[in-house]
């Protein structure tokens, strides 16, 4: 495979290859998601290869406004918009792994996530001592009260609070995957619950699954969506979420398993998922010469 025909399939995955290929309706936005399994919102800086939501609403890879940025983007509006229905509806759910852009992780794909960066103590029945008082504070009324706006949630808190204490202990609960936006609207701003509450399935599920196998499903994920990609560039993703030396050792495993392989690229060498094998691939059954009795 070229360096171009690599990225001419990442582009028609990722919706950016055509603007009469970009996502446009809530039928559209939840089979890209499904397709891709996750996807920043805007591009992240640091750069990070993962597909974009924004992007796919528009059709195209260039010209992409940062998170800071997009309030100037006329389009910006409508596809959170369909961003927050998706969210509504559960057939995404948003996490906080970087920092400058919101990150979207299919329904199907969300339990392995869970599983790999959640907290095992999701109905919050015995205090965190690894919150901060603010966040156990916030979480308290949360789980009381949710869904509840910022807003209200600081005057729950005392109205006294800042804008930025606020954002660290919703960003805290976030991280850990206690709580999940579920709502936005332009008065009020984002509203929280707790994320047991909202999608108790996916959360059981996820509490139940080990690290490793977590990890080793988001990693075949990963690499289908993107088609190919460096180990460093699969190290640097998920490093986000795991110490990158449990990432070599899943990479290792699933290659040994053969359910990773090699992929030359150019002068790169890469992983991709295994491709399956056709039947002309197979190996054809030595043909047996017929016994004959002799005279």
């Amino acid at each position: 495979m070229t360096q171009e025909e690599l990225h001419q399939r990442r582009r028609e995955k990722w919706r950016v290859a055509a603007p009469e290929q970009a996502v446009r309706t809530l039928e559209d936005a939840r089979e890209f998601i499904e397709s891709v399994g996750f996807a920043t919102m805007y591009p992240a800086r640091p750069a990070v290869l993962a597909p974009t939501f924004f992007g796919a609403y528009l059709g195209q890879e260039e010209n992409l406004p940062l998170a800071k940025d997009a309030f100037r983007h006329p389009e910006s509006q409508p596809a959170t918009d369909l961003m927050v229905r998706l969210l509504r509806e559960k057939s995404a759910f948003e996490a906080n792994l970087f920092p400058e852009t919101n990150f979207l992780v299919a329904a199907s794909v969300f339990p392995y996530f869970y599983g790999l960066a959640g907290d095992r103590n999701p109905k919050g029945e015995k205090k965190d001592p690894k919150l901060s008082p603010l966040a156990g504070d916030a979480f308290a009324v949360i789980q009381r009260e949710g869904p509840i706006a910022k807003t209200r949630l600081r005057d729950r808190l005392g109205g006294a609070l800042s804008d930025a204490a606020m954002e660290r202990a919703l960003d805290e609960l976030w991280s850990r995957l206690k709580i999940i936006r579920v709502d936005y609207s332009p008065e009020h701003g984002a509203s929280w619950d707790m994320l047991f509450r909202w999608a108790p399935e996916a959360v059981n599920e996820g509490a139940h699954l080990s690290v490793p196998e977590s990890l080793s499903a988001l990693l075949s994920k990963y690499l289908d969506a993107v088609v190919a990609a460096e180990q460093k560039e699969v190290e640097e993703f998920f490093g986000h979420l795991v110490p990158r030396s449990k990432v070599r050792e899943a990479i290792n495993a699933l290659l040994g398993a053969r359910e990773l392989s090699f992929l030359q690229v150019g002068p790169r060498s890469m992983v991709q998922v295994t491709p399956p094998r056709t039947p002309a691939s197979r190996r054809q059954p030595i043909a047996r010469r017929p016994h004959t009795k002799r005279a």
